[in-house]
């Protein structure tokens, strides 16, 4: 394949734009502030790109009215655009619909630049015993995303070492710290399996089936990243072009880069 010069890639791809799903306080907007390296909140914008006040955002929010096709635009990194699905999660059969509608309309948009690149479903385990809700079951089971690649996100999994703890703790008699930390960890991925969650994502029956998952943890901590993340997204894109084009929006991630360019 000719190589393809970043200007002329922006030009045909334009942005790259991502869908992020998830029930409330799963830390997708932590997620969006790590992959833009940022601690602001995005400005938000609608389909003709007039920005709007974010405050009237959450306030329709707030009152059951929620419009996935508005665009969330970091300053620190213009090159991502973002939606947010929030509110068929909430069990909404209207705003169920209307994801359904935007995903079916964006995948196969015609220009490059209006279709979504990629799904990112960040589902918490923070209840491990319920990861797997009527949300997820809903999403996976009915929609069709086309080529769009899905990537669910297991977020805030450090909240299983704890429970794992709870569980073992009578087997840490004795041990020394890192080995009372190696088996902390292999218990948390145990619990992991335990609830199925996989199982469920991955049922030949379902419409949609991740093309990957990753798990993050301690989002909240300054010294974290999303680089998994953004790692899987790139392999999981089946388009040559896309993949650069997410490449090219870490430039600033020289290790990233590097793994992709290998990849």
């Amino acid at each position: 394949m000719a190589t393809i010069e970043s200007q002329d890639l922006r030009e045909i791809i334009g942005r790259f734009r991502v869908l992020i799903m998830g029930r409330a306080n799963t830390g997708k907007t932590t997620i969006l502030q790590k992959v833009c390296n940022t601690t602001d909140h995005p400005e938000i914008y609608d389909t003709k790109g007039n920005k709007i006040d974010a405050a009237i955002v959450e306030s329709s929010i707030k009152r059951g009215n929620h419009d996935i096709t508005n665009e969330m635009v970091f300053k620190s990194n213009s090159t991502f655009v973002f939606h947010d699905s929030c509110g068929f999660e909430a069990g909404s059969e209207e705003e169920f619909k209307s994801m359904q509608k935007f995903i079916s309309e964006r995948a196969r948009a015609m220009k490059l630049e209006e279709r979504i690149h990629a799904i990112w479903y960040c589902i918490p385990m923070d209840d491990h015993w319920r990861t797997f809700q009527r949300s997820e079951e809903k999403f996976f089971q009915e929609c069709d995303t086309g080529h769009v690649p899905v990537v669910a996100v297991f977020t805030k999994f450090e909240a299983l070492r704890p429970v794992a703890y709870g569980e073992i703790k009578k087997q840490l008699g004795g041990v020394s710290g890192e080995e009372r930390s190696k088996r902390i960890a292999e218990h948390a991925e145990e619990l992991f399996n335990r609830t199925g969650v996989l199982d469920r994502l991955y049922d030949p029956k379902n419409r949609a089936r991740p093309k990957s998952y990753v798990r993050l943890q301690n989002m909240n901590q300054q010294n974290t990243n999303c680089d998994t993340l953004l790692e899987s997204t790139t392999l999981a894109l089946d388009n040559e072009e896309l993949r650069l084009c997410l490449v090219l929006t870490q430039k600033s991630n020289l290790e990233l880069c590097i793994k992709c360019a290998i990849a």
